[in-house]
């Protein structure tokens, strides 16, 4: 009997190329200046999320049948690596890309149906997802958004936060509690996603205030008062939404680590050619050891990480559980990102704080995935207790 681990593949070499190739000619549009301006007056990057989903890019994830191209995830990891490397942000449109798994996964026929293929072509964006709380955190069994059924109406009252994107989405993916937690018997127990149309609760029960980072991530708040959304919005079953939401969690961690991947590669390659064009006392400095060990050593640990998001983009493409792998591929990629971030910053040295190099820029939002969408603690902890048979440490 064969083992279903022997199906899994890993191809090494160039995969989907044509998809690179194609990436990164839409991303050739959008220049370092393009993103340089974006960020100076914080505005969403509207012309390259539309080009993105004009090319298909964003609905690659979706099937055929619901009008998408029905790649598997390593393609969208592909994706999302090529625009990072080219020097552009996918942080403005990637939720497009794993918010829908939980529709596909878990939501009736009649939901594919009517929203997959508008999802696919653009029509409508779901890339805001609501979970995180001011109160809650990752400790997501806490959350305190609720949600109570009235008749053919669930009445929404909470808040959430760090909801990325809400003010570009047409629907946000909303993890609410439809059961007191002291009612349920597992904590994990009595959580519900529910699809919530944005276009029409914004002003009706749902408000939503920005919230200024040191980032372009179009970061805010959202404010749910007695918010009327249809139970047909229901996704699944009630009550076992912590379950769905962990399973795009998985696509979620290996699509953000392949972002840390191209970012990683974008920092080598201004660091290595910096290194090799900028001569101090009358040699380049990248002929210095102490210039070269460091941009070394840390492009290992990047081809290291790349390995570790292909393993758990392979695991998850063969239906495999993929929890561990997924977290650390995260972790891995985005702890090498930011090693080279850092890397060639001391590379450039001072020129690396002048904002037309682009580079302080691309530091500050590597640094972001080292504590989203999970932080590295919360990744050691699980791995050291549902890998490893540690003690529960929190």
């Amino acid at each position: 009997m064969t083992d279903t681990m022997d199906l899994i593949q890993m191809d090494l070499g160039p995969d989907y190329q044509e998809v690179r190739d194609g990436v990164r000619k839409v991303c050739a549009d959008y220049p370092l200046e393009y993103w340089r301006e974006k960020d100076e007056i914080a505005e969403y990057p509207q012309e390259f999320v539309d080009a993105m989903t004009e090319a298909g890019y964003l609905g690659a994830l979706i099937p055929e049948e619901y009008g998408g191209a029905g790649l598997p995830i390593r393609a969208g990891s592909v994706i999302l690596e090529e625009i990072h490397a080219s020097g552009c942000s996918a942080a403005a449109c990637h939720a497009q890309m794993y918010i829908m798994g939980t529709v596909l996964r878990h939501g009736s026929e009649a939901q594919k149906r009517k929203y997959l293929p508008g999802i696919a072509n653009g029509d409508i964006r779901l890339q805001a997802f609501g979970v995180s709380e001011p109160t809650s955190g990752t400790d997501t069994t806490q959350l305190k958004t609720r949600a109570v059924r009235q008749g053919d109406h669930y009445v929404i009252n909470g808040q959430k936060i760090w909801t990325s994107r809400a003010k570009q989405s047409d629907l946000m993916l909303l993890l609410a509690r439809t059961t007191p937690l002291d009612e349920v018997a597992k904590r994990t127990d009595g959580l519900s996603t529910i699809l919530v149309d944005m276009r029409t609760s914004v002003g009706n029960g749902m408000e939503i205030q920005g919230i200024p980072t040191m980032i372009n991530h179009s970061t805010n708040s959202v404010f749910f008062d007695d918010l009327k959304v249809p139970v047909e919005n229901l996704i699944g079953e009630e009550g076992k939404g912590f379950r769905y939401i962990l399973d795009g969690m998985n696509a979620e961690r290996v699509l953000v680590a392949s972002e840390s991947i191209g970012d990683g590669r974008w920092f080598t390659e201004k660091a290595v050619a910096y290194a090799n064009e900028r001569e101090v006392f009358g040699n380049p400095i990248g002929a210095n050891q102490g210039v070269q060990f460091p941009i070394a050593r840390h492009y290992a640990s990047l081809k290291a990480a790349e390995l570790m998001v292909r393993q758990a983009a392979a695991m998850f493409d063969a239906g495999q559980p993929c929890g561990a792998e997924a977290n650390m591929a995260k972790m891995l990629a985005s702890e090498a990102a930011w090693e080279l971030a850092d890397t060639c910053m001391q590379t450039y040295g001072g020129f690396a704080f002048a904002k037309e190099y682009d580079i302080e820029r691309k530091w500050r939002e590597a640094r972001l995935y080292r504590t989203a969408p999970i932080s590295t603690n919360l990744i050691l902890a699980f791995v050291a207790q549902h890998v490893l048979g540690m003690p529960r440490s929190y």
